[in-house]
């Protein structure tokens, strides 16, 4: 039985990462932007559907701060990022239509600002004409630095409550001003039982007593800043290496001595980002901030929103999409010609068709010719593959496999302490970086993440037996996994001792309809994104490349690729799937 289209991915989760379109006619509605399917959305991948709680408190700042008829908002976490947004914006218009684009920053009344000692920053927005909402919205897409779902939902809850205001007015006001602004459905109940009788007297300042009052109602001690800083340090030792084991908070907090996956790698060299785009975005820019404006090189075809950062954002890209031994060989003979470069991004595996670069020669090449290299691992995952000791960074998207249960977004970027560019990139992120993971989120990115080990240990066994079995199967076209790769022997090279192949592939069939039949009758959950702990499938080249299918397919992505993402479900019940959705194939090329 199929989810229903629109609904959340997982089901009924309030802050889903992914959304249900079951079957391929769904998909190309929903690239099409036809109402049966957008109407009964209820959620979407985060960058690229707006959170109906973040459209709303959107909406709310426009009808307060700007013309509810003519004006749009996009939202961030801080007010430098909202500035890039800004500057992206007016680089696109004429000057006089730049001066109607404007950026708001927000903070929380003093009473609420000693609730959340730790948060530097809490809400900024850039608010400009409706007509060029597709512009901002390339930002939120790209950059990955958009206020999450949760920090939505209690930026608006204060805003409604009067206590989150306007920076400018925020410093300006005194106690006296706002202390009778406290929660709405609190005032008026200075009464006990009703009766009319006055309150208790409380040493405590009425405002204090309600602002704390809002956070443990809406979020328990999920938004305890003490918690998120915490659960910082534990996500920051998983990612480091130091924790190899399932383990709970307090026991990652106590793991300080073990090495990680390499020598002299410690937590403070991984930052973490609100996405996973996020830690490429910022890894880009600050790379920019760090050597200066130059070119970067994404090699092998990436996941399309990094080859959109490297073309927007800086000079330029070039760009090698079939990640082949030839390009080296190319970019060799431009470096070789005196052509310098900023960087070379990369993904390994790569997003579909996992295949690994050759990143011992890239990294040979950066040596020489001096230029940084940044690794994606997000398909890969760092208890697979070490990749770090010939990179310069490690970014990765914690939103995947690292947190499973597709509830949360998060990112990471670490840096190499033996790395050539070391000493420069850690100065500049200590200078540059902003902490914009929301406490809430991280919370839910620990507390998911616990059992990290374990799931990625049996999703590795899983997905070697049921990509064996299309493998074996006379209608398949292709599989596309590291093991089946011909570029295996790049990918062993960096595999750990204990890592398999990761739980992602593609699938491909002889005929576009094939590959509709299998999709559709594929009883699995049906969204975009990767690394769940339920297998989750997608036609991956007709949701990530719609309007751009012969570009795609001129680097091998053809049009009925299919991708699947394994979950923790049993062998047994996951090829009884897999075999339903064959024998509709076999039924398909029979007419």
């Amino acid at each position: 039985m199929l989810q229903e289209t629109g609904g959340s991915v997982p089901p009924n989760t309030d802050h889903a990462v992914s959304v249900s379109l079951p079957t391929w006619e769904a998909n190309v509605a929903y690239e099409e932007g036809e109402q049966w399917v957008v109407n009964k959305m209820q959620c979407g991948y985060p960058r690229f559907f707006v959170h109906p709680i973040i459209q709303e408190l959107a909406a709310a700042i426009v009808s307060r701060f700007g013309n509810a008829a003519t004006d749009a908002a996009t939202l961030f976490p801080s007010l430098n990022t909202a500035r890039i947004c800004h500057s992206f914006i007016v680089s696109k218009i004429s000057p006089e239509e730049a001066q109607k684009v404007r950026v708001l920053e927000f903070a929380p009344t003093q009473q609420l600002e000693k609730e959340l000692t730790t948060i530097s920053s809490l809400l900024s927005t850039v608010i400009y004409p409706k007509e060029y909402a597709k512009v901002a919205k390339q930002v939120w897409q790209h950059s990955g630095d958009g206020i999450s779902s949760r920090r939505g939902e209690f930026c608006l809850g204060a805003l409604r409550d009067d206590l989150l205001v306007e920076k400018k007015s925020a410093t300006t006001e005194s106690a006296s001003q706002w202390i009778h602004k406290g929660p709405r459905r609190y005032q008026g109940r200075g009464s006990i039982n009703g009766l009319g009788k006055s309150a208790a007297p409380s040493s405590q300042p009425a405002e204090g007593r309600e602002s704390v009052q809002f956070i443990e109602e809406r979020f328990g001690r999920n938004l305890s800043t003490s918690l998120a800083s915490q659960a910082k340090i534990a996500v920051r030792r998983r990612i480091a290496g130091v924790l190899t084991a399932d383990v709970e908070l307090s026991e990652a907090l106590e793991k300080t001595s073990e090495e990680g996956r390499v020598a002299g790698l410690q937590e403070s060299d991984v930052f973490l980002f609100p996405t996973g785009m996020s830690s490429i975005f910022n890894s880009h820019r600050l790379l920019l901030k760090a050597s200066g404006p130059m070119k970067s090189v994404c090699f092998g075809f990436p996941y399309i929103d990094t080859l959109k950062i490297l073309e927007k954002w800086g000079p330029g890209c070039v760009f090698y999409g079939r990640g082949a031994s030839e390009d080296l060989d190319d970019l060799e003979s431009r470096l070789a010609g005196g052509e310098r470069l900023l960087a070379v991004f990369t993904e390994f595996p790569g997003n579909p068709l996992l295949k690994a670069p050759d990143l011992k020669r890239i990294r040979a090449l950066a040596d020489k010719y001096d230029f940084a290299v940044v690794v994606d691992e997000t398909v890969g995952n760092f208890l697979n593959i070490n990749v770090l000791s010939h990179a310069d960074i490690v970014v990765s998207s914690l939103t995947k496999i690292f947190s499973g249960d597709s509830n949360v977004m998060g990112g990471s970027a670490v840096l190499n302490p033996h790395g050539r560019y070391y000493q420069l990139l850690k100065s500049t992120f200590s200078q540059e970086y902003e902490d914009n993971l929301w406490v809430e989120d991280v919370v839910f990115l620990e507390r998911n993440s616990r059992d990290f080990v374990s799931r990625i240990e049996k999703i590795n066994r899983t997905t070697e037996d049921i990509t064996a079995m299309l493998k074996d199967s006379p209608l398949v076209k292709q599989v596309y996994y590291p093991k089946y790769n011909p570029s295996l022997p790049l990918y062993d090279a960096f595999r750990t001792p204990n890592g398999g192949y990761g739980g992602l592939f593609s699938v491909t069939f002889h005929r576009t309809e094939e590959a509709v039949a299998f999709f559709d009758n594929l009883e699995v959950l049906k969204g975009p994104s990767l690394g769940t702990n339920f297998t989750l499938s997608c036609p991956y080249t007709l949701l990530a490349h719609y309007g751009e299918l012969e570009w795609a397919g001129s680097f091998g992505i053809e049009f009925g690729l299919v991708r699947i993402s394994v979950g923790l479900e049993d062998v047994p019940i996951l090829r009884a799937k897999v075999q339903q959705a064959l024998d509709a194939v076999a039924a398909v090329s029979r007419e």
